[in-house]
């Protein structure tokens, strides 16, 4: 499919909550927007960032130069609809050229109505981020182009901070849905939707388990009611600390002895539940690209991820969980920065990784955590049933 596109040429400017300005052209939808200013580093991908419901509430700067090139299509999302609050981009391609390209990038995101800015030197605004750190920001087009820059400055700093924020309830399901086990059936997996993506129901579903989707406002006598044999805690955005209701239905889980996997957010609120604290960190990890030390293997994994927030847990030795879980072992290591990026507990049977192993953009190393947790499951439920026979 080769389709040309006509871009607007409107004036359109990005401004920083430090008064920084950048100004650019018009890209999608024209009108103002405010979110969290942050940076993804993959070559490729930008439809599965832009459908990741983890990126709720932030505008996204990819910094490869080149977007748009491939179009968009329906297979390729990660969820029902853009969620990025605003998108950067250096150069946008100006012909659609993929044969599986049904539209153009900024038909959609007119369509979605997601303003963005194009012709900005992302190079630069890349660099100021990783020295200042990620912070507020608007981009204004159209009208909006027009307000004082004192004006929009007052916009930009009157927006919420990231920190703090509980935005679970703004991507998650409202209904719970289900989707069949594939092949031979392994169990059930209750998966509680904080921004779950597509890929991660799908490879779930492809390990024998039946899915069951829940929204996030499911209690944990709801989970705990549907006697599940394993528990799932997806991706998602916004601040775990502000989270503690989900983390409460961890614990309540794990003291049930129900199986758990966490990716992501998933991570950070197993951490909270043992007992660990979170932290932001200064400007993310957003990228297909990222090294991970896996320190039971040695093997380094290149990984995708995207998160804002930490684990604050030791990497140097075994942990006891303040919680009464048991020990717990720092499983995968950022090695750009020493980061926590997956916990292993040692006693019941819970890990989670914070990188997302089920990357539908690249990279796949990490996709045997599936695996992993299919495996752990069918050990948990075959020492049930050993221990039943027993009694």
């Amino acid at each position: 499919m080769t389709e040309t596109h006509t871009r607007t040429s409107a004036p359109a400017v990005l401004v920083l909550e430090d008064g920084k300005r950048y100004e650019g052209r018009a890209y999608g939808a024209l009108g103002r927007t405010v979110g969290e200013a942050v940076f993804a580093t993959g070559m490729t991908g930008y439809q599965e960032t832009l459908t990741d419901p983890s990126y709720a509430g932030q505008i996204v700067m990819m910094t490869a130069p080149h977007i748009g090139n491939t179009g968009m299509n329906d297979a390729d999302e990660e969820s029902n609809r853009i969620w990025v609050a605003g998108f950067i981009v250096r150069d946008p391609s100006r012909v659609v050229s993929n044969f599986r390209a049904q539209r153009s990038l900024d038909d959609d995101l007119v369509a979605s109505g997601v303003v963005g800015i194009s012709g900005i030197d992302t190079r630069a605004l890349t660099r100021h981020l990783r020295s200042a750190g990620s912070m507020r920001a608007g981009i204004f087009s159209g009208d909006d182009a027009a307000l004082s820059a004192g004006e929009q400055l007052a916009v930009v700093q009157s927006g919420a901070e990231m920190a703090g924020q509980n935005l679970s309830g703004a991507v998650s399901t409202v209904e719970p849905y289900s989707l069949p086990a594939q092949g031979e059936r392994v169990g059930s997996v209750a998966v509680l939707d904080l921004g779950v993506k597509t890929s991660t129901l799908n490879y779930l579903a492809e390990r024998g388990f039946d899915v069951h989707v829940l929204p996030q406002t499911t209690t944990a006598d709801e989970v705990l009611a549907l006697h599940p044999d394993a528990l799932f805690f997806s991706n998602g955005p916004g601040d775990p600390a502000a989270s503690d209701r989900h983390v409460e239905i961890l614990r309540s889980a794990l003291r049930a002895g129900v199986p758990y996997f966490g990716i992501c957010f998933g991570n950070q609120l197993l951490g909270r539940a043992l007992g660990f604290g979170t932290y932001k960190l200064p400007f993310g990890h957003r990228g297909i690209n990222q090294p991970v030390l896996d320190r039971a293997t040695g093997r380094v994994e290149i990984t995708a991820h995207n998160h804002g927030f930490a684990v604050d847990a030791p990497i140097d030795r075994v942990s006891d969980s303040t919680e009464g879980f048991g020990r717990v072992e720092v499983s995968h290591v950022g090695l750009n920065d020493n980061v926590v990026e997956g916990l292993n507990c040692l006693d019941i049977p819970a890990f989670s990784v914070q990188y997302h192993p089920e990357s539908a953009a690249g990279p796949h190393d990490a996709n045997y955590l599936f695996d992993r947790f299919r495996d752990m499951v069918i050990a948990a439920k075959s020492n049930e049933t050993s221990q039943e026979a027993g009694n």
